[in-house]
């Protein structure tokens, strides 16, 4: 994998520790990188899901005062609706704010927005249809 082009998203979190379970949890990425920032003291996560070179930066910090909130949002594409329903279902279990799922017309696909720890909100769709807009405009 070559580093060009987009290549990371940095977000504060104030708990790294279950910033990590959740990304695991509904978004399948994995710590690739971890360390202690020696000029700040805090400790960064690099996670990614292995299919490209990019991955979601997290550093810790004592607040989080400007979270991705709808409309910005952090977007993953699912495998199926039904991983879509799974997951939903998995963050009402959790008391998660959640948003969806809900069926749009093509390209937006079906979707549900998730709420993180530090109330950043990830995207989950299936059918969005961004691959196949890149590669037709390329």
């Amino acid at each position: 994998m070559v580093d060009r082009g987009l290549t990371h998203v940095a977000l504060p979190v104030t708990d790294l520790e279950r910033s990590l379970a959740f990304y695991e949890r509904y978004a399948a990425m994995k710590v690739v990188h971890e360390r202690v920032d020696p000029a700040s003291g805090s400790r960064v996560a690099w996670i990614s899901d292995g299919t490209r070179p990019f991955v979601i930066v997290l550093i810790e910090t004592p607040t989080v005062d400007n979270p991705l909130v709808p409309i910005a949002h952090l977007g993953v594409g699912c495998e199926s609706r039904a991983e879509i329903d799974r997951l939903a279902a998995e963050a009402h279990g959790e008391g998660r704010p959640v948003w969806g799922p809900t069926d749009s017309p093509p390209p937006v696909g079906y979707w549900l927005m998730i709420s993180d720890p530090d109330h950043h909100t990830l995207e989950l769709s299936f059918g969005q249809e961004v691959g196949l807009t890149v590669e037709r405009a390329g």
